[in-house]
Order: structure tokens, then C-alpha cells, then sequence
């Protein structure tokens, strides 16, 4: 007698399998997502069905079909690759309150001065989104709103209205019939975001959603969501500052590297098109534990400061503290410089930050932080009108970075005078590596081996091979 089959349950995020139900994933380690999946069956042979359109050659697809069009706001379409394509489905996620129901009523109101666009939200009234729409002028005539929290509403929706874009906010607030499940479960948006996908690739009609994020910044739902659209944007930004960026972590119209810089502010949002100098401060005077550096966010090099607090402490374990910066990376240079540099900073505590919220994940910031620190531990400030660009290794080298001339040519074009660069970074030249021997002190250094150039009228740069030559050049 062959024993009767035994149910399974399946996680809903990576598709993980056990015959018991368990509160935690054992393969993804996530929690609250094993659901019950039936009982265990073999596979089956599927049979040929009919095909909705024959294969073709690759070279006789037409490609005039997934062209974008723009939505109006120029750093949204920086980000997005040009503009919404035909069919895609974009899914936009972020904090509660920072703006992201602004930023797509703004958009929408721009494509529906020639297109249709249908707005369906799920978590304010008809109501609550006519007086943003007012506040922020985004009134028009090709644009329609449903409050709705139902997929089948929201498709007859679709059906009336007939939209070339359709923005659902949010997914999580929409729910389906068909599903089991409170809306926003697992199971429930996996359902609501495969219709809408399907909706969307059928009609040929641009999509966005509206994510829902987690503590931990990640977004909220299956992971399946995420593989299932075509456009992955995240929203970030300060609560306590006005600015807000735009990232893309997945693209398959478009490069993920671009950022697009928006102004939140009472009468809406507006894109910023020259970022540069909101992340450094002003001083009358040059000021300890500060260096600028230049990152390169996408296409476009934005000038940053970085800042750094040193102090003596009598707790058993120093506080390292960063905002803006990825902590790992910090502590990796920290690290470097009490090794290589002999710095006397095992019992201080290390504050380092940027300035007006920027977040620099570039490792071309390595040399400028490394500077900062110095500074503030010597108490002694770095030479005004300097920028510092340079990834620091482990053993104390300085590698070159990406787009050294586009960097200097934005620091130059904002009043800077002089830079300190990796050796070889104007001219491609293999840097060399030669330690110093040990002096005491704070650092042990020789005569740095550098190369002065003009790169501009007034604005000199000077290329240093390691750490110790670009400290001995600063002091």
C-alpha cells in the first residue's frame, strides 16, 4: 500500500521545500514566507499547445516597439534609460513620506498632456490625491484617478479607460479573489503583480508600482516581485533635507549606474540638473577632519565632502561611527591606517560623515577619507581648494580610478585649485609601491615621489604612488 502523499510547503521567496511547517526559511533564512503548497506530486509531461506567435529570425524582430518615451521630468528619465517603454513595468520603492506618490503624480500629470494615463491608488482617497494634485499643479485633462483596492476593479478600470500608462500605488494595498491571503502577503502580490505584468505586456501600456520597503531597506514582498518586472527604481533620502535620489538597481532598457537628484519641497518635486556643490560645505577658513573629493554618480561627476571627528576615549571599545559611508569600507581604511601608517587611533573614537545627505559607495573616496581622518586626528587642516581621489589597498597603494579627467575637469569648473590623484591616473602609467621604513610617530614618511602637472590654468594636480607619499605631500 503506497503511503498517502504528505503535504508541502514552499517558501515564497527562493521556492525552498520541506514536508513541515517551519517559521523561518531555511534556505533564504526569511521569516513568515513557508506557506502550505499542496501535496507533493511528480512532474508532469506537458503536452504542445498553441503558440501565440510563431518564431522569427532575431534579426526580422521589430525594435521600434520598445523605444522610450519620455515622461516629461528630465531626472526620472536619466534614470530610466530615456523614458517608459511600451509594455514595461517599472517598480518604484521607498520609505513612507518621502515622495514617491509626488514624484509619479508630477510624472503622470506630464505624460497625460498627450498621452492617457490612469492613476490608481490604494492607500489615500480620490479625495486625499485631488489636493496634492492642486498643491503641486498637476491637474489635467488626460489624467484619471481610482481609489481601488481590488485587481478586478482595477482592470475593468483599465478596460474604460484604456491608458497608455497605469501607476498602482501601492501593490501591497491591491488584493485578488484568486488568491488566499490578506493583500500584501506573499501569496497576494505575487498574484497582483503577475496579472498586471500580463496587462501590461498585452496592451503594450507602461506600468509603475509602488513598493512598500522593510526596516532594513529592502523590498517588502517576494523576491519573486522583484524578477518579475523590468525596472527596479529606489527612492532615498533624509527626512531632515530636501534633496532626494533616484537609483536604479535593475534595468533591462538601461544602464543601473545613473541617479537622478530631486528637490521635495511644498509646492512638489523638482529635478535638479546640476547637483554640484550641494555636498560640500562652505568655510571662511580651512577646517580640520574635511577633504573633497569627486565621485561619479552614473554619467555625472558630483563634488563631495567628507568630514571626520577624532577623539580620545576611556571605553574598552572605540566608537566607529559613519553616515554616508559604507561602514565596512571605513573600517577597511581605518584599519590601513593604523597598519601602514602607524596612526595612533586604536583608542579614539571615529566619527566620519558627508555633507547634505549624499550616500558614496565610489571607492575612489578611500584617499579623501583616509585625509579627513588624519586631519582631524593631528588637529591640523589640509590645504584649501584640494580635492583627493584615490582607492586605497591593503597595502597601502593607491589604485587609479574611472574618469580621473572628468573629475578634475567638474573640480576645476567649481574654483578648485589643486587635486591629488594616483600615480599614472593622466596617463595610464602602472603605479610602484615602496615602503617606507618605520620612524614612530603618527606616520613614518619619505620624500614623496610625485609628479606635479598643469591640468588646467590654475588648477594643478599632482600624482602620488601610495599612502605615505600622499601624506607626506599634505603635511
Amino acid at each position: 500500500m503506497s503511503k498517502a502523499a504528505r503535504p508541502a510547503y514552499r517558501c515564497g521567496e527562493c521556492g525552498w521545500t520541506t514536508a513541515k511547517w517551519v517559521g523561518r526559511c531555511g534556505e533564504c533564512q526569511a521569516w513568515g514566507t513557508v506557506e502550505e503548497a499542496g501535496a507533493r506530486q511528480g512532474v508532469h509531461v506537458v503536452k504542445p499547445g498553441a503558440v501565440t506567435a510563431p518564431a522569427v529570425p532575431i534579426g526580422q524582430v521589430k525594435a521600434e516597439t520598445a523605444h522610450a518615451r519620455p515622461t516629461g521630468v528630465a531626472e526620472l528619465d536619466r534614470v530610466l534609460g530615456g523614458g517608459l517603454v511600451p509594455g514595461a513595468v517599472v517598480l518604484l520603492a521607498g520609505e513612507p513620506g518621502i515622495g514617491k506618490s509626488t514624484l509619479l503624480l508630477e510624472a503622470a500629470a506630464r505624460t497625460a498632456r498627450h498621452e492617457t494615463v490612469l492613476y490608481v491608488t490604494g492607500e489615500e482617497s480620490a479625495s486625499q490625491v485631488r489636493m496634492r494634485a492642486d498643491r503641486i499643479g498637476a491637474i489635467e485633462e488626460g489624467l484619471y484617478l481610482a481609489a481601488e483596492t481590488d485587481l478586478a476593479a482595477l482592470v475593468a478600470h483599465v478596460e474604460k479607460v484604456q491608458p497608455r500608462l497605469l501607476i498602482v500605488d501601492s501593490v501591497q494595498t491591491i488584493g485578488s479573489a484568486d488568491a488566499t491571503g490578506v493583500p500584501g502577503g506573499v501569496t497576494q502580490v505575487r498574484e497582483v503583480a503577475g496579472n498586471l505584468v500580463r496587462l501590461a505586456k498585452e496592451r503594450g501600456m507602461s506600468t509603475v508600482l509602488v513598493g512598500h520597503v522593510t526596516k532594513d531597506g529592502t523590498i517588502a514582498g517576494p523576491r519573486v516581485l522583484e524578477h518579475l518586472v523590468d525596472v527596479v527604481l529606489q527612492f532615498e533620502g533624509d527626512r531632515n533635507s530636501r534633496l532626494r535620489m533616484v537609483r536604479a538597481a535593475k534595468n533591462r532598457f538601461g544602464p543601473i549606474e545613473e541617479v537622478g537628484c530631486f528637490d521635495l519641497h511644498e509646492r512638489g518635486i523638482t529635478g535638479i540638473s546640476d547637483p554640484s556643490g550641494l555636498f560640500v560645505s562652505r568655510h571662511s577658513e580651512p577646517v580640520p577632519g574635511t577633504c573633497v573629493t569627486v565621485t561619479i554618480e552614473g554619467t555625472r561627476p558630483i563634488p563631495a565632502e567628507l568630514q571626520a571627528l577624532v577623539g580620545p576615549t576611556e571605553a574598552p571599545q572605540p566608537r566607529r561611527t559613519s553616515s554616508g559611508l559604507d561602514a565596512y569600507r571605513v573600517a577597511m581604511v581605518l584599519a590601513v591606517m593604523e597598519r601602514r601608517l602607524n596612526a595612533k587611533i586604536g583608542k579614539c573614537d571615529v566619527f566620519t560623515a558627508t555633507v547634505g545627505g549624499i550616500r558614496l559607495t565610489d571607492p575612489a573616496v578611500d584617499l579623501a577619507l583616509m585625509l579627513s581622518v588624519v586631519s582631524a586626528a593631528g588637529d591640523k587642516a589640509l590645504p584649501p581648494g584640494l580635492v583627493v581621489l584615490g582607492e586605497v589597498g591593503l597595502a597601502g597603494e593607491l589604485r587609479a580610478v574611472r574618469d580621473v579627467r572628468r573629475r578634475l575637469a567638474e573640480a576645476s569648473r567649481l574654483g578648485f585649485t589643486q587635486a591629488l590623484v594616483p600615480a599614472g591616473s593622466l596617463e595610464n602609467d602602472a603605479p610602484r609601491l615602496e615602503a617606507p621604513k618605520s620612524r614612530g610617530g603618527l606616520v613614518a614618511v619619505r620624500a614623496p615621489a610625485s609628479r606635479t602637472s598643469n591640468f588646467a590654468p590654475g588648477f594643478d594636480v599632482t600624482e602620488v604612488e601610495n599612502v605615505w607619499d600622499a601624506l607626506a605631500h599634505v603635511r
